[in-house]
Parts: structure tokens; sequence; C-alpha cells
């Protein structure tokens, strides 16, 4: 054992637990700490434009593969505070982040100090764990405890808010004596399983719903081989979208009454039973709990036992990891295969894919102003199958969903529950930072865009590539398609003549010159016929200069996509191209 600041020993746990990419801002009250990573090595730190940017950016990084922790670290008072949007988020979408905020001396927490704010107890409704730490003994055993919490059960954030003098006091302590806690790992029981198969073979349409405890446990080539060898069509949550390839023929698209697919919907309400496997039934999944569950039988396994029942009570539920179930599922059902003991589901399989083929919404819309849908149409054109897209909320979310193509886990990383405005850049240079080398597409509309476009110039100065598609109609669009129920449109518009920049048509902000100021590379599209060329183009650039450039299309103004109330109940939207309104209409709507 040797004597050290209870900062170096901070550096030595975070490298020994894996949990070496940081993102945030030093400060007064988080110097000793920032001193140790530079004196200790082994840390790579990227300073963001905000605490909140830095927090998302973290989040990004986790998302982007198996076994990542994102770190970030701020200073006290407002950088804790700041950081609250990224826990919250997190700790929604069951997402393991570690934020270390700087703190004010112990003996000054109860004396209304500069920038001392009690964050533990702001946390904790948004974390597994938040503690300020009050002695310095307690600093290695509570990096082993955060650790443990973020990776076990449901795993989310945790907070550790550390005062200036607990940082700098020493104790004693060898790295090669601490050893990370064993995570216990829930497993489905044989005659669980055995009860699931039971369950699943005794009814004529089944379907699986994969959600993003799925791909949490890195599982997803498991549950792909059960709907193989049983012939089950998957129906994936927004969270567990790529479970399994858009283009596999067991694909059966996305249920619900935003994020979703005509005939995913369709296809739901002809089942008989449900067995869901990761997932929380969102109520963007579900709609009503009365038409969803009407007419079938529902298995749900899930990690938190405290998850299953919370929304309905399912005819059977079973606390395992995802992992751990679908290794028993497969074992039982190969042996029941080799036993000439499981029917045939293919017929069901076909029905579903057939319809598949004949519900697609149109995408190829040849009208100026451009209409979003073909700009999808040519994302998947020119970014293919080895694409990595990022985005958070509002109509460019749902109708990216509704018509983009994702091909494999961790492919499509979003901000599924909270759905912060301004996520999508900085979890975008986390998902870079997390998957070195790979395409990175990140799609916001205008005002997700404007919230934390600052972040920008930190991948321009960290050499962070990839493609941000902005679609710009100069309106919070989701809002505005929402007020349609209350015969209003109420300060939802963001258009205004730029005096500084005509060329924007009355559109308002000039993102190119924001854009370029940052430090970065922008283009502009407002013809859809040059749409795949200036996609190309920017993803060649970010490639030559290794930073984000954005590709604005300029929209028409008013665009409504496809949502509704229940599932049977989905409005669809021809597009009306003279009156650049929307009609609801009840025909199919098809290329």
């Amino acid at each position: 054992m040797s004597k050290m600041r209870t900062v170096d020993a901070i550096v030595a746990i975070l490298e020994k637990e894996g949990a070496t990419e940081a993102f945030g801002l030093p400060g007064a009250a988080i110097n000793p700490l920032y001193s140790a990573m530079r004196a200790h090595g082994g840390i790579r730190h990227t300073l963001a434009r905000h605490v909140e940017g830095a927090s998302h950016m973290a989040e990004g990084y986790t998302r982007a593969a198996p076994g990542n922790i994102g770190v970030c670290i701020g200073t006290s008072g407002p950088a804790g505070t700041d950081m609250i949007t990224g826990m919250y988020s997190a700790s929604a979408d069951s997402i393991p982040i570690l934020c270390i905020t700087g703190q004010a001396p112990v003996a000054k927490l109860h004396k209304e100090d500069f920038q001392a704010v009690d964050i533990s107890s702001i946390a904790e409704p948004v974390t597994k764990m938040a503690m300020t730490v009050l002695e310095p003994g307690q600093i290695p055993g509570a990096f082993q405890k955060a650790f443990y919490l973020m990776r076990s059960g449901r795993p989310g954030p945790v907070l550790l808010d550390l005062p200036l003098d607990v940082q700098q006091a020493e104790i004693e302590f060898d790295i090669d004596l601490y050893e990370p806690l064993v995570v216990p790992r829930p497993s489905a029981s044989r005659a669980q399983a055995e009860k699931v198969l039971d369950m699943l073979f005794s009814a004529e349409r089944p379907l699986i719903v994969a959600g993003g405890g799925v791909i949490n446990a890195d599982a997803s080539d498991k549950l792909v081989e059960l709907a193989e060898l049983l012939s089950v069509p998957v129906v994936p949550t927004l969270m567990g979208w790529g479970t399994l390839p858009d283009d596999h023929p067991l694909m059966a698209g996305m249920v619900g009454i935003q994020t979703s697919h005509r005939y995913a919907n369709e296809t739901f309400l002809e089942s008989d039973f449900v067995l869901g496997i990761g997932n929380r039934w969102a109520n963007r999944h579900t709609g009503s709990l009365d038409k969803y569950r009407e007419g079938r039988t529902f298995v749900h396994i899930d990690v938190d036992p405290t998850q299953i029942g919370r929304v309905f009570s399912p005819d059977l539920g079973i606390a395992s990891d995802a992992g751990a179930a679908l290794d028993m599922l497969l074992e039982v059902a190969h042996e029941r295969k080799e036993g000439f003991s499981v029917p045939d589901f293919g017929v069901w399989a076909k029905e579903c894919a057939h319809r598949k083929g004949l519900m697609q919404r149109k995408t190829h819309f040849t009208e100026t102003p451009i209409k979003p849908q073909r700009v999808y149409e040519e994302m998947n054109s020119v970014f293919g199958e080895d694409v990595t897209y990022v985005s958070t909320i509002g109509l460019s979310q749902i109708a990216g969903a509704q018509f983009m193509h994702v091909y494999g886990p961790r492919r499509w990383i979003n901000a599924g529950q909270a759905g912060p405005l301004g996520w999508t850049c900085p979890a975008a240079l986390g998902v870079v930072r997390g998957q070195p080398g790979r395409t990175v597409v990140a799609l916001s509309g205008d005002y997700d865009f404007q919230f934390m476009i600052e972040e920008l110039a930190v991948g321009a100065q960290f050499n962070l590539p990839y493609v941000h598609v902005v679609v710009n109609n100069s309106y919070l669009g989701l809002i505005r398609q929402s007020q349609r129920g209350f015969k209003m449109e109420q300060d939802v518009s963001l258009a205004f003549d730029n005096i500084n920049s005509p060329e924007t048509q009355g559109y308002g902000v000039d993102h190119l010159k924001v854009v370029e100021g940052l430090g970065c590379k922008a283009m502009r599209v407002t013809d859809p016929e040059k749409l795949n060329e200036t996609l190309s183009s920017a993803k060649a650039l970010s490639q030559e200069h290794q930073v984000p450039v954005v590709v604005e299309a300029v929209l028409e103004r008013i665009t409504n996509i496809s949502m509704g109330t229940e599932l049977d109940n989905v409005t669809e939207f021809e597009a009306l191209a003279e009156s650049g309104e929307d009609a609801p209409t009840a025909i199919s709507v098809m290329d």
C-alpha cells in the first residue's frame, strides 16, 4: 500500500474499470481530478462547450459499443445541474454513464458557498446512485459501487460528487489490490424457458418484440438465431431497432403510433402471442393498452424484476438478462426442433413479409421545396448499410424511423424516452469516439440542431468527422402538427427575415454561416434531384477534412407525418403539392 491523493486513485480506478473516455469541462472545484488525469495518463478527455453537451457525448460513447461507459466531468454548481438532462436521458434509456462533479469543501457545504449546490439530492431521481463523498477513505468503495450499479440489473447513470478537500486528501491505496465487483447475471431457468415455448407453440401467429435490452446485452445474434430457428417474425422497438437487419425476411417492422410502419401495425393486430424481450412497453410503441392487448397473450422477459407488470401484467413474466434468457430458449428450442415438436410458422412469416411488401409509404417526391420523405430515401441510397444513425426527437426522428433503414445493432442510436432537444450533435460526437472509422450520420430538425450547435466546434477541434443532416422547415414541426387538434398554430414558427442572409429566403437562421464559423463544413440543398450528390459530397468531405459536415435540406414549410392515437388509428397523409399542406387519407400511400 502507498499514500496517494484520492484523485490519483480515481484515475487508476477508471483505467482498471475500462472507463477511459471522458468528456467535460475543467473548473476550480474539479481541477485536482484534472491534474491527476494529466499526470497519470490513460484517460482521453474531450473538452465540450457545454456540460450538458458533455453528458450527451458520454451517452453517445456508451451507446456506441458493448461494454463502453462514458465519463462526464464538471466542476461544482451549474456544471452538475447542466448534467441533469444527460442523466435523465441515460436513465430513461438504460444507459450507464458516470458523472463526476467537483464540490465545495466539506466544511462549507451548509454555508451557501460559491457554486455549492446539493447536486446529489437533485440527481437522485434520475440516477442509480447519487453520492457526495464526504470521507476520503470512501473514494475507492464509492467508485467500485458506482461501476457495479451502472452495470448490474437495468443499467443506468451514477453521479459521484467530490468536495475539493476530499479530492486533495491522501489515502492508502494500491490499484493492484482493487478489483471490479462481479456483476450478477439473472438467468431464466429451464422450466421458465419450457413454459415460454409451450405458450409460443400453442399460438398460431406469434411475434417477438425485441427491446433495447437485447442490444444492451449484446445478444442480437442470439435473438436472430431464435427467430430463424422458429420462423417467428420480429418487431423491434425504437431502442431495439437494428437487432436484426431491416432486409431480413423476419424483420416485421416497428409497431407504434409514431415511429412505426403501416405493415408492422397490421401484422401486430393480426398476432395472437407476443414475446417481449428487454423492452418496456413504452406508450409510443403500444398506444392504448386496451387495443394493444386485445386478443393476445403476452410474455415479458426483462433484467429488472420491477419492470415486469409496471405497464400491464403479462401472462408470464420472467426476470432475466436478455442474453441469458435467449441462451436457455435456444437450448430448449434446439432440443424440440431435433425431436420434431416445433410447429411450422412459415406461412405466418410469409404473410407478414407479403404485407411488408405491399404497405410501404411513398418517398419519391420530385417537388420543390423538398418533401422530407425524399431526404430519407436519398440517405438510404447514399449511406447504405454500413452506417450509424443518431437522432433524438421531433418529426425528423419520427419520419426518419418510418423511412430510413438500419442493418445492425448500435447502428441506430437515439434518445428514445427523454428526447431532449439538442441531444443529437453532442451524442454523435460521442458515437464517433466509440465507433472510430465508421460512417456516422446525424439527423436533426432545425430546432434540435440550434439547441447545442456550439458543440460542432468540438468536432472541429478534436477531428471527429460525421455528417449532420438538418431538415429545415423553420418550424417546431412536431408541436405544430400536434396543435392541429387545438385548431391553432402558436409560437412554433422559427422563420424570420434574416437581414444578414437574404439567401435564407425567410427561413431565418443562416446555418451555413454559423457552422462554418465553428470550424466545420456546410452545404445547402434546395433541389430534390441534387440530394444524392450533396450527401455523397458531404460524406467525402467529412473524411477528407476530419470534421463534421452539415447538410441543410431546405424543406417545404408544412408536411404532416403519419401518426395517430391507436395502432388501428394512425392517420396517413397524402402530400398535396399545390397547397404545401397534407391531407389525411384512408387510401394506401405507396410508391
